[in-house]
């Protein structure tokens, strides 16, 4: 018996019935790798951050996410290079949807019971996302910026529903804007850390301070 067609888990009823000691048997995720590319690249070298949004509020299965992060990523290195790029799927599949199994072989009618104990099995596994929430995101130079949102619309079409390509105004994967960004690194307000920044304090003792003051001055 295959998988039951994503339709018929596509919308969000009930609570949340995660993997856990009342939940056993749940099958692993088809999805494994939420980060891929260039993942070690410093902040700086990748200033231009694309996201697919999502348009609806709905399930989405591991097997979906896997698709879209395989066919984006293909697009990508295919074009680019595989080292043009950090791309970060952004929602984890926690949801475990059910099947009540139902024979189908004959004088099946006389071995089940229809509607009695019809708490299905764990099948699978599913993100729950919202209207306006960012499903897949890539940080790249801005000469690969056509080859990005390529690549991520060729990956709204593993996905049901709508969603959108969105070019940010932030500074890769950070909360600052490039403007803020440019102005705050001259300042010394934020240190590289790996593929995000550190927001430094003005608070402290006197002697970080100073550090600081010096640091920039030799900058």
């Amino acid at each position: 018996m295959g998988r039951r067609p994503a339709r018929c888990y596509r919308y969000i009823k009930n609570k949340p019935y995660p993997k856990s000691r009342f939940n056993r048997g749940v099958p692993d995720p088809k999805i494994r790798i939420y980060d891929l590319g260039r993942k070690k690249a410093s902040v700086d070298e990748f200033p231009l951050t694309i996201h697919l949004v999502s348009g609806e509020r709905q399930q989405i299965s591991s097997e979906a996410l896997e698709a879209a992060r395989i066919q984006a990523n293909k697009y990508i290195v295919k074009m680019a290079g595989k080292d043009s790029f950090h791309m970060r799927v952004r929602v984890h599949p926690y949801h475990v949807i059910r099947i009540n199994k139902m024979l189908s072989c004959a004088g099946a009618d006389r071995l089940q019971q229809g509607m009695r104990g019809a708490f299905g099995k764990p099948a699978g596994l599913v993100a729950r996302v919202d209207i306006g929430q960012i499903l897949l995101s890539v940080r790249t130079r801005d000469s690969n910026k056509a080859v990005a949102i390529e690549g991520l619309r060729r990956a709204k079409y593993k996905f049901p529903g709508r969603q959108k390509v969105i070019v940010s105004n932030k500074w890769g994967f950070t909360k600052c804007t490039r403007e803020e960004y440019v102005e705050q690194r001259k300042a010394g307000m934020l240190q590289p850390d790996g593929a995000y920044v550190k927001y430094l304090s003005e608070k402290g003792p006197l002697s970080a301070y100073f550090a600081r003051q010096k640091k920039i001055a030799a900058a």
